[in-house]
């Protein structure tokens, strides 16, 4: 007999991994996926932070809101202006710097831009947290990025966070994809360390 295990076609494999050319359905047009706040939950147990905290893509506050909840002074800034914080903000074009951390899920096509605008902003030993695929880890370019800037750690989510399209997450199904926080302390040169969380 047989069997195949095996049932997906030749976008299957793509389609789990969130390659974006490969999706079974059109990526939101800013590449708006909003975090379960469980994320923010462990973060903030795995890593202490500054007071002031800036999460430059706060979409609907999933982030942003728990932050406050739990008493830190956060500015709520989006390129987009989804009803919370303040809309119109484009964070790659913004030059002052900030004397807080650093702490958001960022448009994954551009994350890399995103790190290198927030350790451009931030002064050293602030933090930097990035909630990303670990896919990010993969790649020639980001190995260049890595070697310029190490992160201190990357937290690696043993059990799937569920990032929903347009913050929809009573029409998101459960996460094929692996997420974890990805955090720089600027100054940093060392090594980078891997711990798994929930």
């Amino acid at each position: 007999m047989n069997r195949k295990d095996w049932v997906g076609n030749n976008k299957s494999v793509y389609s789990t991994l969130g390659a974006s050319n490969h999706s079974l359905e059109n990526r939101e047009i800013n590449d708006f996926y909003a975090t379960d706040p469980e994320a923010i939950v462990h973060l903030l147990g795995l890593e202490k932070f500054s007071n002031k905290i800036w999460e430059p893509a706060c979409g609907k506050g999933h982030l942003s809101h728990f932050m406050e909840l739990k008493g830190y002074e956060v500015r709520s800034t989006d390129l987009i202006d989804r009803g919370y914080g303040q809309g119109g903000i484009d964070f790659l074009a913004v030059n002052e710097p900030w004397n807080g951390d650093i702490i958001t899920n960022p448009p994954y096509i551009l994350a890399s831009e995103f790190i290198i605008k927030a350790m451009q902003l931030i002064p050293n030993g602030n933090k930097i947290a990035m909630f990303l695929k670990l896919q990010f880890l993969e790649g020639k370019e980001r190995k260049k990025l890595f070697k310029q800037y190490p992160p201190k750690v990357v937290y690696v989510s043993s059990s799937r966070i569920n990032c929903a399209k347009n913050g929809e997450f009573e029409k998101s199904s459960s996460s094929a994809i692996a997420y974890g926080w990805f955090l720089w302390e600027k100054g940093f040169t060392g090594e980078p360390v891997i711990r798994w969380f929930n």
